[in-house]
């Protein structure tokens, strides 16, 4: 799963590599943590737009938010399957703006955190989906879910589940629900290729929200598990996954790290 990112290079970047024509000035986020207004990138007949959306998706047919589990994944696998996707599959789909993502290996009791981001330094292509949710009182939310998938090679190592990281050719497609079914949307979806990205240890500072910070990317020498930090600098990519669930909770969402 993905349960926090990072939105850190300049706006103007991001501007011009997302394509849209607003002019957003936000200042870098080192730890996004769900339920927090985050921006996606829209298309509405062929234009691009940046949007303010929460963390965490509501389906426009539910009717007590606070009894519906908190969404902050849609698997890629079974999109098309779920009625809590099915309508923004078919006609709302969108990207979030990041430059890096977090997950944590477990290692015993213990969970190290790690930094993944682009060995370039370039934004990434996180495929989502968004809906905008309307209250019997006539209050309406934008909210949007990160699409996942298998990890790859990298990222199979720490956890089983990986962001869906589209490729620049992909990306028109994937927006244009007006043109591409969602069929042929979801085969845009797989684990991103091994030598995109890389994995490396942060501090376990990351594991609170309150810390938002530069110093939250600083690369350790060593994984940050506590007093008895063991491991490398870095996690080697393995083709091997684990026969086991390597923590994934994208079925009880509610529960956060």
């Amino acid at each position: 799963m993905c349960g926090r990112y990072a939105i850190t290079l300049a706006p103007e970047v991001f501007r011009q590599t997302f394509g849209y024509p607003e002019q957003p000035n936000f200042p870098p986020r080192y730890n996004v943590a769900p339920t927090q207004p985050v921006p996606i990138v829209t298309a509405e007949h062929g234009n691009r737009h940046f949007r303010l959306v929460r963390w965490g998706f509501l389906p426009s047919w539910v009717k007590d938010p606070k009894a519906f589990p908190l969404i902050i994944n849609a698997r890629s696998e079974t999109l098309l399957e779920k009625p809590t996707f099915r309508a923004a599959v078919t006609r709302r789909r969108c990207l979030f703006l990041a430059d890096g993502f977090y997950e944590w290996r477990r290692l015993g009791r213990a969970k190290a955190p790690y930094l993944i981001r682009r060995k370039d330094g370039a934004p990434l292509f996180f495929a989502g989906l968004w809906e905008t949710y309307s209250d019997p009182a006539g209050g309406e939310i934008d909210t949007a879910a990160i699409v996942t998938t298998d990890a790859n090679g990298v990222l199979a190592a720490i956890h089983d589940r990986m962001p869906a990281i589209l490729a620049v050719e992909d990306v028109a497609p994937w927006l244009s629900a007006e043109e591409v079914p969602p069929k042929d949307a979801v085969r845009l979806v797989r684990p991103c290729p091994e030598d995109w990205i890389e994995a490396v240890p942060v501090s376990r500072r990351v594991n609170s929200v309150a810390n938002d910070d530069p110093g939250l990317q600083e690369v350790l020498a060593r994984e940050d598990t506590g007093p008895e930090a063991s491991g490398s600098a870095a996690v080697k990519p393995s083709r091997s996954k684990a026969a086991k669930s390597l923590s994934s909770d994208e079925d009880e969402q509610g529960r956060l790290i």
